[in-house]
């Protein structure tokens, strides 16, 4: 098996990425054309036939959110592009945005007309401010040309890109938050129901993906010869972009078909470890995914296997940490960071992450008890199981899937200091 491929990545390098001309020299648009030629069913059914799970983190299947975005019946729609990106160690949307930007545009005036909507927004994290200039000639020339504005094609399809920039809110990544933030609120997440997908932006049926997730539109339906459909094993079908980042000593965005080993990542692709030195742990998914031991190496990256192995694909990212962090240092710097971003509104995350401050400190300074190790699982379940939003119910992901991987570090030493 290739350790890499090039199908979401095949325009990388081939177009000046601010000229569309340069785009439509190597079939940039003949996607959109042969869309408008489809029923917004019948491409939810090319998308759905090649089992594509979304990017961005919950794996919700692209074809059946198409199909379900199509069936709302109102007179206005909206398409959100998430490209806030926010998880740490999280950067392979930002290759797609600086590499292949028009592609963004074509999928999502494609998403657009699937879906009836008439407006599309891009939700840009305000750390790629640098790429806003990029974006909006991508915008400007597409309109130029007649793929942006009314009448699209002459097909009676009428639809508008608006970009707009995040504060750099952690928190905003999640769908409603980023909703509330466009709207000019402050960015915090909304109690569901409603779901978005009846009532979201500016109270009109939404349909939000991330950037992985549209870019992929265009090449399948393009993909006359089911290429996608040959990469991959088991149920997990096709290519997957990942940020390898951390102790290696190539870290970068890679394109991989699914089944390609952990091992074969971070060792062929990322060049191994800094020093050749031993691996403490790896965390996927960014801060909010869980983490695994080295035993991890030989499991394939697929849903399925690195589900079975305790962790999930999430945002694609794979953190490599090697021997001389501590676990102990590693737990709390993700605390800090959660506690930062959190929104404070609702109590499970506000407080939960008070709490696991509070026990990290106590395991730092071997002062915990086996009282304290159950309290904070019982929290960390209830933050799980109540918070508002992904961020408090992932916020302690890393500390629970440790707990079950490195239980020497928890075990309490002393009788002497038990409750």
């Amino acid at each position: 098996m290739s350790k890499t491929v090039s199908f979401i990545t095949k325009n990388f390098g081939k177009y000046d990425v601010s000229s569309i001309g340069s785009y439509m020299e190597c079939g940039g648009f003949d996607a959109l054309k042969k869309a408008i030629t489809l029923s917004g069913e019948e491409i939810a059914g090319i998308v759905a036939a090649a089992k594509i799970k979304g990017r961005g983190g919950a794996g919700y299947d692209m074809g059946r959110k198409l199909a379900q975005a199509k069936s709302v019946i109102a007179e206005k729609k909206v398409v959100i592009c998430n490209a806030d990106e926010g998880e740490p160690c999280t950067f392979k949307d930002r290759m797609l945005l600086e590499n292949d930007p028009f592609n963004l545009i074509e999928s999502m005036i494609i998403t657009g007309y699937t879906v009836d909507a008439e407006d599309g927004y891009i939700y840009l994290r305000e750390e790629y401010c640098h790429l806003r200039p990029l974006l909006l000639n991508a915008i400007r020339q597409a309109k130029t040309y007649g793929f942006l504005g009314t009448n699209i094609l002459g097909k009676g399809f009428n639809f508008e890109i608006h970009l707009y920039s995040g504060a750099g809110a952690y928190v905003c990544g999640e769908g409603t938050a980023l909703i509330e933030s466009i709207e000019g609120k402050a960015g915090r997440p909304r109690m569901k129901p409603p779901f978005i997908k009846q009532c979201g932006l500016y109270n009109r049926p939404t349909c939000v993906n991330n950037v992985e997730s549209l870019s992929l539109l265009s090449h399948i339906l393009l993909d006359e010869d089911k290429e996608y459909q040959t990469y991959g094993m088991g149920d997990s079908i096709g290519t997957k972009l990942i940020s390898v980042a951390g102790n290696v000593k190539h870290p970068g965005v890679f394109e991989i078909p699914f089944g390609t080993t952990v091992r074969e990542i971070v060792y062929d692709l990322a060049g191994g470890i800094d020093g050749d030195r031993p691996i403490r742990l790896l965390q996927f998914g960014g801060a909010s995914g869980k983490i695994a031991s080295s035993k991890i190496l030989d499991t394939p990256y697929t849903y399925e296997d690195l589900k079975r192995s305790g962790v999930t694909v999430g945002s694609g990212a794979i953190l490599v940490i090697d021997d001389r962090t501590s676990l102990i240092e590693f737990l709390q710097s993700t605390q800090e960071f959660f506690s930062h971003e959190s929104c404070g509104q609702c109590t499970p995350c506000r407080e939960g992450n008070r709490h696991m401050k509070l026990f990290l400190q106590k395991l730092a300074d071997g002062t915990h008890t086996d009282k304290d190790i159950k309290s904070m699982k019982k929290i960390a379940k209830l933050m799980a199981m109540s918070s508002l939003c992904g961020l408090g119910e992932t916020a302690q992901s890393a500390l629970v899937s440790a707990m079950n991987q490195f239980e020497d570090v928890f075990h309490v030493k002393s009788s002497e200091v038990q409750e």
